[in-house]
């Protein structure tokens, strides 16, 4: 079991499956939370959208034992480099996934997972609705519209949705991927190997 150490006194989100055998902290704030209207994110979850708050992995902090807790699924998606999903290993939820264009530096988390009773599902609410080409005619954006959340029919640029806070963060974890990118290619090529 992890521990967590919240950044810069944020009170941690913490969320559960159904049955509070898979748990979790969130220690920061999520970098971007999507309301996902596509026809996949709907037949995955038998519901008009999923609710996805991504925030990097390393703020992302299993509180139940892994990996007893989750099963790995991975799943096509319709950019063809598909999804793993972690389900709970006994009510199967989902609670959350790895994009495979994201890798696993980046943690998607299902909104509905997060806490009622210490009001972390309060605290979250989408800041874009994307694939809105798609949606359910029912739903109505309109109030989401005057909340400020931004809609689109398809994706997005990043930089024209995203918080400065949240980009400067993006930035630093492309630059940690990369350098570990370029350790990884010293350690197998042997070039970053020192004779003692």
């Amino acid at each position: 079991m992890a521990t967590s150490t919240p950044i810069g006194g944020f009170k941690p989100l913490t969320g559960h499956c159904t049955c509070k055998t898979l748990t979790y902290e969130l220690v920061a704030a999520p970098l971007i939370v999507h309301c996902c209207h596509c026809t996949w994110c709907q037949r995955e979850t038998g519901s008009a959208f999923v609710l996805n708050a991504a925030i990097e992995s390393t703020n992302f902090i299993l509180t139940s034992p892994f990996p007893d807790s989750h099963i790995l699924i991975t799943t096509p998606s319709s950019s063809g480099q598909g999804q793993t999903i972690a389900r709970c290993s006994k009510c199967f939820v989902a609670v959350y996934s790895y994009y495979a264009g994201a890798g696993s530096a980046v943690t998607f988390v299902r909104v509905g997972t997060l806490s009622e009773k210490d009001g972390s599902k309060d605290r979250v609410r989408p800041d874009v609705h994307i694939f809105t080409s798609s949606k359910m005619g029912w739903v109505d954006l309109s109030g989401e519209v005057e909340r400020g959340a931004k809609v689109y029919e398809e994706y997005y640029v990043r930089e024209e949705v995203w918080s400065p806070e949240s980009l400067e963060r993006r930035r630093v974890l492309a630059e940690k991927i990369e350098k570990e990118k370029g350790k990884e290619k010293r350690e197998g090529d042997g070039s970053g190997l020192v004779e003692s």
